[in-house]
């Protein structure tokens, strides 16, 4: 009876902290890269089998001028490269949240591998964002769709790090812990990308008229906005930290005054 109750106490123990048991941090590394080089190469061969022009096409309807028959394919190329910024994007978060992770969990790699589901997933929102024509309802859906995508590839980067966060003794470069030095940078890289495809898609919902711009101007805004990140981060945390120290200085003050009033006064 003693042995049983042994076995089953430590039954509960293994599956209590399964989710938390250390897991490689490099091949945690080493899969993720090999996944992002795939999708980015498959959204390579994307753009090169059907979005080449016919060379007679070019002779007979362009009067010879290649350029005019790329011109054709103009939105075609401009949801490769904005797919591309994104896979490049989310593999440089990607890369700088494990840069801060000292130990990698069972349960961070668990999370790891639906982002990483979803990144694959990319190629998909290419095709569907360049093969419906424009100001359509299908085109609308499409877009609605790549930005599910993205939201739910870079939401489960920032549950890793919150995971980490959780135990970020072990888990964490003291920089990226709470309190440290990247901490506030770390927030709002992980955030960006969740925060903005969640709000074109809901801006896409409002004005359906303008949903392929809405959707193209948040591929190129993000780059520009993680290049500003950090000086926006750095004012923003100057601001809060000289409100905190005006604050405090009132109180002090405050205290002060309070201490050289008589008696009297201050029941008065």
């Amino acid at each position: 009876g003693q042995r049983d109750e042994e076995e089953e106490h430590h039954s509960l123990e293994t599956f209590t902290f399964y989710l938390s048991e250390p897991l490689s941090k490099e091949r945690v590394e080493a899969f993720s890269d090999g996944v992002y080089a795939i999708v980015a190469t498959l959204l390579i061969l994307d753009i090169c089998e059907d979005n080449v022009p016919d060379p007679r096409e070019v002779e007979e309807r362009f009067h010879g001028s290649l350029l005019e028959a790329l011109s054709e394919y103009g939105p075609n190329y401009l949801a490769y490269f904005g797919s591309f910024v994104t896979i490049g994007l989310l593999w440089f978060v990607h890369h700088s949240l494990f840069l801060h992770v000292t130990k990698a969990t069972r349960l961070m790699g668990l999370l790891n591998i639906l982002s990483l589901a979803f990144i694959g997933g990319l190629p998909l929102a290419y095709q569907l964002t360049s093969e419906f024509a424009e100001k359509s309802h299908n085109e609308i859906e499409a877009i609605q769709i790549s930005c599910v995508i993205t939201f739910f590839a870079s939401i489960f980067q920032f549950a890793i790090w919150t995971t980490a966060l959780l135990n970020e003794r072990e888990t964490l470069h003291p920089f990226a812990r709470y309190g440290g030095k990247e901490h506030a940078f770390m927030f709002a890289k992980l955030a960006l990308y969740p925060c903005v495809s969640l709000g074109a898609f809901f801006l896409t919902c409002l004005l359906s008229e303008f949903s392929t711009a809405i959707f193209h101007l948040m591929q190129i805004v993000i780059p520009f906005a993680f290049l500003a990140l950090r000086i926006f981060v750095r004012i923003s945390l100057t601001v809060v930290k000289t409100m905190i120290s005006l604050s405090r200085r009132k109180v002090v003050l405050l205290e002060e005054e309070e201490a050289c009033l008589s008696p009297t006064e201050t029941l008065s």
